[in-house]
């Protein structure tokens, strides 16, 4: 486990912590993992994002987390918090949003979103490819 850890450490180096005031985060480009043989990665999750989302142009404040394990119903899966700020039905923005993307075999399974007790402590990096969503 404390391989693990020094690994996420030094992949994804340069997060900061969750500061609404800083959007000026670092950014790790096109990060891809590879962790106890499952690949987790960006493209991945903006993938997913691009079917979830009703309308995917226009998000602001966006940023992702490094991946950590969580226990979910019994079971030990791997997470990324995403965060954003998309439009709602009416075209409003009601600001950023932490989101918990569960992964299942390197594959986004399902998004947990208002995810607060998952991405509470989670350190965001900006993530600039989710602000250029098209649909």
């Amino acid at each position: 486990m404390p391989a693990l850890a020094a690994t996420l450490a030094a992949a994804l180096s340069g997060c900061v912590s969750d500061d609404s005031a800083n959007m000026n985060l670092n950014y790790i480009r096109d990060w891809t993992m590879r962790i106890d043989g499952v690949t987790l990665d960006a493209p991945e999750i903006l993938a997913f994002l691009r079917s979830y989302l009703n309308d995917p142009r226009g998000i602001r404040e966006a940023g992702v987390s490094e991946p950590f394990l969580w226990q979910i119903s019994g079971r030990q899966r791997y997470v990324v918090c995403v965060r954003f700020d998309a439009r709602d039905s009416l075209g409003r923005y009601p600001g950023a949003q932490a989101n918990a993307a569960l992964f299942l075999e390197g594959r986004v399974d399902r998004l947990l979103p208002d995810g607060p007790e998952i991405c509470a402590k989670a350190a965001y990096a900006a993530f600039p490819e989710l602000e250029k969503l098209t649909r």
